[in-house]
């Protein structure tokens, strides 16, 4: 990294607004859950189908302008919301528990989940897993798993 992004990196981090990296996104480009809607009761494992328009899905690591691969963050903060931590999403999106990787461009995937209520939020990474700049990300769903 050079000196002029990394300054812009501190400045984005100090301003909190360090939650997107610099792959730019498509205008208009939307993630959305295609067959899950805020306040649905569900069985474990959930079948979960993404949706994506404005942009294409690719691979991690592949380098194509305009696409991007699918993360699901599961009962954390929604991405952008100003909560500690999301300065690391300017470098790559965590794998664990919260934050699960698609990166072989998978567009549904079953999901084991405890149950409970459980917040689901999509997020398009790029190549390298960063969220784009503006982050193209699903509206935060609550669904209860019997």
């Amino acid at each position: 990294m050079n000196k002029v992004t990394l300054a812009i990196a501190a400045a984005l981090v100090l301003s909190g607004a360090a939650f997107a990296g610099e792959t730019p996104s498509a205008e208009g480009a939307k993630v959305y859950f295609i067959n899950l809607k805020d306040g649905d009761t569900v069985t474990s494992p959930v079948l979960i189908r993404f949706g994506l328009s404005g942009m294409g899905i690719a691979p991690a690591g592949t380098e194509l302008p305009n696409t991007g691969h699918h993360h699901l963050f599961v009962d954390r903060p929604p991405l952008g919301q100003g909560e500690e931590g999301a300065d690391e999403l300017l470098y790559s999106i965590p794998a664990d528990e919260n934050h699960v990787h698609y990166g072989a461009g998978q567009t549904e995937a079953q999901v084991e989940l405890s149950p409970g209520t459980h917040t689901l939020q999509l997020v398009l990474g790029d190549m390298n897993h960063i969220p784009h700049d503006k982050p193209v990300t699903s509206e935060v769903i609550t669904i209860t798993v019997h």
